[in-house]
């Protein structure tokens, strides 16, 4: 089975982004997960292209990149340029979502959409075949250091149950609250990529608290 821990940049030091990256490199992550924020669709602002594209020069691991953004299908090719390997993009924030995911998918990236722990997981019928990946937040999108909400479990049912359904290669990736307590839970309840801001690079020893996750 898959497993994959993808750290957040939102919580690394950004005074030493590069060391930051070049640790990540030495570690088992296989993804560094970036989330970019306008301001608009979350209160708060984050990463725009420049941090991306340096970022892109010294991170050597996929680069998984999360809009939470108003619009993304104005930048979706822009971010592409800038090294995403992966994008997922909000439902919430998408007027024709079946057109965004099908312009995402041309672009030759990774497709993954995104809800809030406030929108039923059944609004993911019928798009869950036009994506890679779903990712369930289990915290509201925009802030880091959040609690994890324990009815993420049940949302995970439900999905697996769509992603059956509909596309049994689909991946499903956790944010939020993410630790080495609840990782295990995680992936024995069939998640693949959890999303580890704060628990990974607050921690004493990131790569230590990686492999931890991990095993």
């Amino acid at each position: 089975m898959t497993k994959i821990i993808s750290p957040s940049l939102l919580s690394a030091d950004f005074g030493n982004l590069q060391a930051e990256c070049e640790m990540i490199n030495r570690s088992a992550a296989e993804w560094l997960h970036i989330d970019v924020m306008d301001g608009v669709f979350v209160p708060n602002i984050s990463f725009g292209f420049p941090v991306m594209e340096a970022v892109k020069k010294h991170c050597k691991k996929t680069l998984d990149v999360h809009l939470m953004i108003v619009e993304p299908e104005r930048y979706v090719e822009r971010f592409v340029k800038a090294g995403a390997e992966i994008l997922t993009v909000h439902l919430e924030t998408l007027k024709d979502p079946a057109e965004t995911l099908k312009m995402m998918r041309a672009l030759g990236v990774k497709v993954g959409i995104t809800i809030n722990p406030d929108i039923p997981v059944s609004q993911l019928r019928g798009l869950v075949d036009k994506v890679d990946m779903v990712l369930l937040m289990s915290v509201f999108a925009g802030y880091g250091g959040q609690k994890f909400i324990e009815e993420t479990y049940s949302r995970i049912e439900e999905l697996k149950a769509i992603i059956t359904d509909e596309n049994p290669n689909c991946l499903i990736q956790i944010d939020g609250g993410v630790n080495t307590e609840n990782a295990p839970k995680l992936f024995n309840a069939g998640v693949h990529i959890l999303v580890a801001g704060s628990a990974v690079f607050k921690s004493e020893n990131p790569l230590a608290t990686i492999e931890t996750m991990l095993r």
